[in-house]
């Protein structure tokens, strides 16, 4: 890139609890930074939560003497639970999302039969970004591009030459992200996908999470364009789109729902807080039966 462009610094994170890939981006060291999908740690049996991978986090950004200008996710995960507001209270910034997870807040408000003073205007967030919109970290300019179909709000950050795709491609020998969820839609993936891959080929790609195949090879958080349109299993050169719809159909109809989904959803669409209290000043998440 151009001494005008400088090139984004990207450092990574793994919750290998959740097989999540968070990341700081930063222009320099000692200059602004982007905190992205940072994972709040959570054990399902006792209901606590921890906050050693924010932490880690934490101690990257301050190694680096780092401005914390935005706290990016990119949509409302089903598979963990959101450290943002942790982050934010510690070293400050804005949580962002794309405007869409109004949609996803209404459809989960009614799944969970939320509090009536739940609102589902995207109020809860410091900052909701439309598809094509810029932004800046720092010496860096960032990009929002929409890409529905994992869920109806998610959103890719193109940031210099690095694209974080959420949930949507994974690394080639993955494949793709599933669409049944409830908003989910294989037809939109496959037009999202098509957006990103049109992007330069030497577009570095940063993934959102990895599954090894059979546990074969270490976990990996980069791969790039060129390399996704030569070798990704599912969304390759010359899958059309009836064909990846007819797989992905198939396929997510063999899965079962995340580990996590239900305390997830109900935290991230509140952008990463807690429910209120109840009148004995414990916080309860729901279970809905029978009804994911």
């Amino acid at each position: 890139m151009s001494a005008n462009k400088p090139v984004p610094q990207v450092q990574s994170f793994l919750d290998r609890d959740t097989e999540t890939w968070s990341y700081v981006v930063y222009d320099r060291a000692g200059g602004t930074a982007a905190v992205i999908d940072a994972v709040l740690n959570y054990d399902a049996a006792s209901g606590h939560t921890t906050t050693e991978g924010a932490e880690e986090i934490l101690t990257f950004l301050r190694a680096q003497n780092l401005t914390v200008a935005w706290i990016l996710e990119t949509h409302a995960h089903a598979d963990h639970l959101s450290a943002a507001p942790f982050i934010r209270d510690q070293v400050g910034g804005k949580i962002a999302i794309g405007d869409h997870i109004r949609q996803v807040q209404t459809i989960f408000r009614d799944v969970f039969n939320l509090e009536k003073e739940f609102l589902v205007d995207g109020s809860q967030f410091d900052h909701l970004f439309r598809d094509g919109d810029t932004f800046n970290i720092g010496e860096l300019q960032a990009q929002v591009i929409y890409s529905p179909g994992h869920t109806p709000a998610d959103m890719a950050w193109l940031i210099g030459d690095a694209l974080f795709v959420g949930d949507t491609l994974f690394m080639p020998d993955v494949g793709s992200a599933r669409c049944d969820f409830p908003g989910g839609d294989a037809v939109q993936l496959y037009r999202s996908v098509q957006k990103l891959l049109a992007l330069p080929e030497d577009t570095r790609m940063f993934m959102c999470h990895d599954y090894p195949p059979n546990g074969e090879r270490e976990h990996r958080c980069e791969t790039s364009v060129g390399a996704q349109k030569r070798s990704n299993i599912h969304l390759h050169e010359g899958v059309s789109e009836a064909q990846f719809v007819e797989m992905r159909s198939a396929r997510d109809a063999t899965l079962g729902m995340p580990r996590l989904i239900i305390p997830s959803i109900q935290v991230n669409i509140r952008a990463g807080q807690m429910p209120p209290a109840e009148d004995n000043g414990t916080v309860y998440l729901k279970v809905p039966i029978n009804k994911l």
